[in-house]
């Protein structure tokens, strides 16, 4: 009965724990670095169009003609502020599905799939100003309508590469087909 309370312990050779420890400390490094790498593409994918957008807005709000576009809107448009708002948020959600999908490599699989981005990325800069500042809102209806076939075009394009990424561009297309209605209600009114 003594003998079934025994324990055997193996006692690793000196020289192969030393050996397992270095290599456990290579890896480990190793992950540091690449996730120190990943953070900083990470912070410039978000942050470039997020930034852009932002400066977008800041100019539609500055140079803005409220008055001849407070008197047109329908009672259920929304406060720019909210609109100011909500476009740097769809922004920062491409952006992470465009790094999520960059980190993947696909982009190299599939340049389309960057043009399409950049593409979503320009006319997303340029809404704010034509509608708030200048008051194009054919114009602008004409760039919601191609931001919203770029943004689907870019969904198509992620989901073969990361299905989450695809997933992201969701809640940004909702928010470009309600741009769209309201663009619409600001032309025939």
């Amino acid at each position: 009965m003594a003998s079934n309370d025994l324990k055997h312990r193996l006692t690793p050779h000196p020289d192969t724990a030393a050996n397992d420890n270095g290599m456990i400390g290579e890896k480990r490094q190793k992950r540091k670095v690449m996730a120190k790498r990943g953070l900083k593409s990470l912070a410039i994918a978000v942050t470039l169009p997020l930034s852009l957008t932002v400066l977008s807005a800041c100019v539609g709000s500055f140079i803005a003609r409220d008055d001849s576009l407070s008197s047109r809107r329908p009672f259920w448009f929304p406060p720019s502020w909210a609109l100011h708002f909500t476009c740097p948020a769809t922004s920062f959600l491409m952006g992470l599905a465009a790094w999520m999908v960059w980190a993947d490599g696909g982009f190299h699989r599939n340049p389309t799939a960057l043009l399409l981005y950049f593409i979503q990325l320009l006319f997303s800069v340029l809404w704010d100003p034509l509608v708030f500042a200048a008051g194009a809102t054919r114009l602008s209806l004409m760039l919601c309508l191609g931001l919203f076939v770029s943004q689907y075009g870019c969904m198509h394009a992620f989901r073969s590469v990361n299905p989450i990424a695809a997933d992201l561009i969701k809640p940004c297309l909702a928010w470009v087909a309600f741009l769209s209605i309201a663009n619409l209600k600001l032309l025939f009114v």
